[in-house]
């Protein structure tokens, strides 16, 4: 996965900035020796995850890139959790963003959470009831995004 980070970095992200896209990615994690709640944990640069260790969540200086990134922001979808929310260890970068969506839906912002893992972080962290919309169909959503026509729409369209 290392060799791929210098590709997203320059072949995918050049275009983005003149589509007005913003493409964050993060420049810390807290990475773990093994996929467990009692997991050795540190927080690393991307650029310093030890050999055999994996990135399990955003580490506090990507979260607050990200928090701050989104504090103008008129709408939000969310699709996907930040980290292994599940764990105590790893679950900091995802109810930080949890929270910073319930505030900013509180100021007029929509915020559209969008898949199982991401409405399960915020049920978990207890503010789901303080978003705009959650949907448990991610991909889908995503689909509609990309202007496919679900089956489901396409069956109701059809009757």
């Amino acid at each position: 996965m290392r060799d791929a980070a210098p590709l997203v970095n320059t072949s995918f992200t050049l275009a983005l900035p003149a589509q007005g896209i913003d493409f964050i990615l993060p420049t810390d994690v807290v990475v773990a020796d093994k996929f467990a709640a009692d997991a050795a944990t540190k927080t690393v640069s991307v650029e310093e995850i030890p050999e055999g260790w994996m990135g399990l969540d955003n580490g506090p200086d990507s979260t607050k890139m990200i928090q701050e990134k989104l504090a103008d922001c008129k709408t939000v979808i969310w699709n996907g959790p930040m980290g292994v929310f599940e764990f105590d260890a790893f679950s900091k970068g995802t109810f930080a963003i949890a929270d910073t969506l319930a505030e900013l839906t509180g100021k007029g912002c929509t915020t559209i959470i969008g898949g199982g893992d991401s409405v399960a972080a915020v049920e978990k962290a207890g503010l789901a009831e303080k978003m705009s919309h959650i949907s448990t169909g991610g991909g889908a959503s995503l689909e509609l995004l990309e202007g496919k026509v679900l089956p489901g729409v396409a069956a109701l369209m059809e009757a």
